[in-house]
């Protein structure tokens, strides 16, 4: 168990020993191993945690060798084994997949390397050897091959904690992003913005971030339609769900407002205005999350009774085994991952009773 005490202080204190956080190595003919590789091997990364892979050894040397560094890998069986030397990157080793599964094509063997690494993470997560999980990509249809019934990595994890309810959190330059729904048709999404969906999302999201250090949170809610819907002209959902919903929020005494046009409410977000927006789809979150910070944008899976970010990019097949894939989606994770392990003891009082039924 790691003596790491994150509820309280910061976690790279000079008293404090630093963070164990859990990395997968995502699908091993994906970019997930060389981003990772990256990842461990940076010392202004791994000076703010001790980063532990989580996969397959001969995986992570193929892909040191890929990517030219001088780094050594260390396979251990246990967390309490890594040493995190310098010059080394210790691997929690699986040995399901081999270094000679051909790049970039959808492979059961992979899919199931990558399926164990997450089942392995999340397992020394529940069980206090590691203070986080941060996740490289995985390959759905990989994953499906080798018989996980899961859409993703979210649906797995919340499967493994026993969660009874988990939802997306992005981190862009401080600025919190929540969605009400996220991965449906626009079309379908829209049908799913009611009052009553819109008000259990606003809970949710101003209850993750006060787990994640606003003890006062502001959350704002984006409007749909253009200008806000200009009063039922340009739609109504603002009238019928939105402010309905954010007048029922507010007499439970939260702190919410809105409905703001969404072209403006995630720039005041970033200025300082709110702690928090909770978008309604996609696309909505997703694009001005991206357009301001691609690399520094980090998700957070919020609901789970571990801490959890992650890359919110895929496998790049395309690009896999040629050394050129950027690794600093996966160091602001990390990054992210090592700050958010202050609140570690908060999400497990927060989520881990709902998990525990």
């Amino acid at each position: 168990m790691t003596t790491h005490q994150p509820a309280t202080g910061h976690p790279t204190a000079p008293h404090r020993p630093l963070p164990l956080l859990a990395v997968t190595l995502g699908d091993p003919v994906g970019i997930g191993p060389e981003i990772t590789a990256r990842t461990l091997a940076d010392p202004a990364t791994t000076a703010l945690g001790r980063g532990l892979a989580v996969g397959d050894a001969a995986v992570l040397r193929r892909a040191v060798a890929v990517c030219g560094l001088d780094v050594e890998v260390r396979a251990v069986g246990a967390p309490g084994e890594a040493r995190f030397e310098p010059g080394t990157i210790d691997v929690l080793d699986l040995g399901i997949a081999p270094a000679d599964l051909p790049w970039g094509r959808v492979d059961a063997v992979a899919g199931r390397s990558a399926v164990a690494a997450i089942e392995a993470a999340t397992r020394a997560a529940l069980a206090g050897e590691v203070d986080g999980i941060v996740t490289s990509p995985i390959n759905k249809e990989a994953i499906w091959a080798a018989g996980s019934p899961h859409l993703g990595h979210t649906e797995m994890l919340g499967e493994l904690t026993g969660a009874a309810h988990f939802d997306t959190m992005f981190v862009v330059r401080g600025l919190k992003i929540f969605f009400t729904t996220r991965h449906l048709a626009l079309r379908k999404a829209l049908d799913q913005i009611t009052e009553d969906r819109v008000a259990d999302a606003i809970r949710h999201a101003v209850t993750a971030l006060r787990v994640f250090g606003h003890d006062e949170p502001r959350l704002a809610v984006a409007a749909i339609n253009p200008h806000g819907g200009e009063g039922g002209h340009f739609g109504d959902e603002e009238i019928t769900a939105l402010r309905p919903a954010v007048t029922k929020a507010a007499a439970e005494g939260l702190g919410v407002v809105g409905p703001i046009p969404a072209d403006s409410v995630f720039h005041q977000g970033l200025e300082g205005r709110f702690d928090g927006v909770l978008s309604h789809f996609h696309d909505q979150g997703h694009i001005p999350a991206k357009t301001v910070d691609f690399d520094g944008t980090v998700s957070v899976t919020v609901g789970l009774p571990v801490l959890r970010t992650s890359v919110d990019h895929g496998t790049a097949f395309d690009i896999a085994g040629s050394g050129r894939a950027s690794h600093g989606t996966m160091a602001a994770a990390f990054r992210a991952a090592a700050e958010f392990s202050r609140f570690t003891d908060r999400i497990r009082a927060t989520y881990g009773t709902a998990a525990a039924r």
